[in-house]
């Protein structure tokens, strides 16, 4: 079986969901990558700005958009350096305006892709996979980029056996 890891980013607090602003005290995402975890004993890390996103969510989506308007790469608390010993890497996040949030380019773009199988995961409110599987396919040159998964963020906690069905069918 080969390794896996999970690379993920997940808000906490206000956060949309069912068309409504909700406090949530774990992220969609981080439930869905402990899932994966789980389902296929992999690794987790966890990607946290070293600048919090603004706890209210109107405010968080503005900066979220303009940090994709100017290609903005958010500074970390911490960083991977390697990915070697890992044949499988499931990035997920949150979908911000049709992708990832910028701090997971901002990891992905220190690593060697070169022969890994990368797999895209996001949580969503009506979005789907949007253009997950395209950024990793940029911010991952040399890896192959697999089967994605996209979990509705409301049904996140209700998600385990669609998450570890998908996990064990596509992380082998």
């Amino acid at each position: 079986m080969s390794k896996t890891l999970v690379i993920y980013y997940s808000r906490t607090g206000e956060n949309y969901v069912n068309g409504r602003i909700q406090s949530l005290s774990k992220g969609n995402t981080e439930i869905v990558a402990e899932y994966i975890a789980e389902a296929v004993d992999a690794d987790l890390f966890q990607i946290e700005t070293v600048k919090p996103y603004a706890e209210d969510y109107t405010r968080c989506t503005e900066e979220a958009q303009e940090e994709l308007r100017v290609n903005a790469r958010p500074e970390l608390k911490q960083m991977l350096s390697s990915i070697e010993g890992y044949d499988n890497i499931v990035v997920a996040g949150p979908c911000w305006w049709g992708t990832y949030p910028c701090a997971v380019f901002t990891q992905l773009e220190q690593l060697d892709f070169v022969g890994k199988h990368v797999f895209p995961v996001m949580t969503h409110e009506g979005s789907g996979m949007a253009g997950s599987a395209r950024a990793l396919k940029k911010y991952c040159p040399g890896a192959e980029v697999g089967t994605g998964l996209a979990v509705h963020g409301a049904d996140a906690k209700n998600s385990r056996h669609a998450v570890e069905t998908w996990a064990k069918d596509n992380l082998k």
